[in-house]
């Protein structure tokens, strides 16, 4: 089976940011109404997720290290909402997020939300208190292990859109029937490229 578009959903802290996790200088941006900011958990390893998929320590780990480098080069976009390719669209562009850390088997990360029409509606929907979540985009296989559907070595994370929660855990099932099978596509530049591959040989 050919690489997959793997979407995950997970909710964010209560309100949509945790203000623990804000600096003094952007807790004062937030309140000016300069900045907005979201957070919460992005990510899981070694559980079950809404679809059904297990990603593994190991896997994740790799990637979310691998996605540091975007992040340190504010370069970690996301859209609102899944586009049903792997290429970040810039003019659909809503948030960048701007850290990430583990919480045990979560990933937790802050998100800066951005001036543009797709960020300003995103602002706009939490403001009026929609329940908002965070979600990955990556490309990947899939196989059956032990009733599970497990995520294989050939996951890359690519990044991570804010959706809506569905009414019941179910509907995200549908997103399979979404899921197309892609040939590896030219979403990483050749910096990116050789910057995995380096951190694959020091893994090993």
């Amino acid at each position: 089976m050919g690489k997959q578009l793997l979407r995950e959903y997970y909710a964010l802290c209560e309100g949509g940011v945790c203000q623990d996790v804000l600096t003094e200088q952007e807790k004062r941006d937030m309140a000016s109404g300069k900045k907005f900011y979201m957070s919460g958990c992005m990510q899981k390893f070694d559980t079950p997720n809404g679809n059904g998929r297990v990603y593994s320590k190991g896997i994740l780990q790799r990637e979310v290290e691998n996605y540091w480098k975007l992040v340190k080069e504010r370069r970690a976009l996301g859209e609102l909402d899944h586009p049903d390719d792997s290429v970040i669209n810039l003019k659909n562009a809503s948030h960048l997020v701007t850290d990430m850390w583990w919480d045990n088997e979560a990933l937790m990360g802050k998100v800066e939300i951005l001036d543009t029409p797709s960020g300003k509606i995103l602002k706009q929907l939490a403001n009026s208190g929609v329940t908002l979540g965070i979600s990955s985009r990556g490309l990947g296989s899939v196989s059956e292990s032990n009733g599970q559907t497990v995520v294989e070595d050939d996951f890359q994370l690519i990044c991570f859109d804010f959706v809506s929660e569905p009414s019941t855990p179910g509907a995200f099932m549908q997103a399979k029937g979404n899921m197309r099978e892609h040939k590896d596509p030219n979403i990483f530049t050749k910096s990116d490229r050789l910057y995995r591959m380096l951190n694959d040989i020091l893994r090993d």
